[in-house]
């Protein structure tokens, strides 16, 4: 005789479906049923959605070539230091065939842009799309509008062969961390990661030295995976030497 098979609980009356459930039980009432369709059919969509702008994204850029990601806040003004130092930065590498890649907006990003432009330089720029309106700044020579910040991120990896990061906020913070622990973990290899403006990260830089490194958490080699100046020379410098032992 077959085992008799325990009947399942009775869901309560006023608990609603968790989205396991509603993927995978019968539904007890119409609003549910409704629901679990619409998820399925969302998130279906937006995986679809996301192979394409991966797609989109390689296509538009497949002929950029050892470009140079340069980060940085989008609240700098054009009469700040640090946008000087970006434009001549950004300059210094257009004027060596380096394309410059930057987020396209304002701030650090316009004067990546900038200065790559203005001396005939490709000047890329991988916009996001924001809920409020960021905008493209004038001087890309290629403007590209991304829907998803993890899409985006990819590009400024795949089509760079180094960082140079200027102050900045979280965005800043992420671009910069996220590069760090690829190269950490080894799935990037020589490639720079350039933090300009010595008194600007130089409390982070202690920080990660004294804390960080002491408790343990990253090796004291780790601290060797970035490089901190303030001259626009220096910085292309270091890109341009690991170029030249990656070659």
């Amino acid at each position: 005789m077959a085992a008799d098979v325990p009947t399942p609980p009775e869901r309560p009356a006023d608990r609603s479906l968790t989205e396991d459930e509603l993927l995978f039980e019968r539904f007890a009432t119409d609003a549910e049923r409704a629901r679990a369709t619409a998820l399925k059919v969302s998130d279906s969509w937006r995986v679809l959605r996301i192979m394409g702008e991966f797609v989109w994204g390689f296509d538009n850029l497949a002929s950029i070539k050892n470009g140079v990601s340069i980060f940085g806040s989008a609240r700098t003004r054009s009469d700040h230091r640090y946008y000087a130092q970006a434009v001549a930065v950004s300059r210094l590498l257009a004027e060596r065939g380096i394309p410059v890649i930057t987020g396209g907006g304002p701030g650090i990003m316009e004067a990546g842009n900038r200065g790559a432009r203005e001396a005939g330089g490709e000047s890329v720029g991988c916009n996001i799309e924001l809920p409020f309106e960021q905008g493209s700044n004038p001087y890309v020579t290629r403007n590209l509008l991304f829907k998803f910040f993890f899409v985006r991120k990819t590009m400024f990896v795949k089509y760079a062969t180094a960082f140079i990061v200027f102050p900045g906020g979280f965005g800043t913070m992420d671009e910069l961390f996220e590069a760090l622990t690829l190269i950490q973990t080894g799935k990037v290899k020589s490639f720079p990661v350039i933090l300009f403006g010595r008194a600007y990260w130089e409390g982070m830089v202690e920080w990660l030295s004294r804390t960080v490194a002491g408790e343990g958490n990253i090796d004291a080699a780790d601290l060797t995976l970035f490089h901190v100046t303030d001259d626009p020379e220096e910085a292309v410098r270091i890109v341009l030497e690991a170029r030249a032992k990656r070659a």
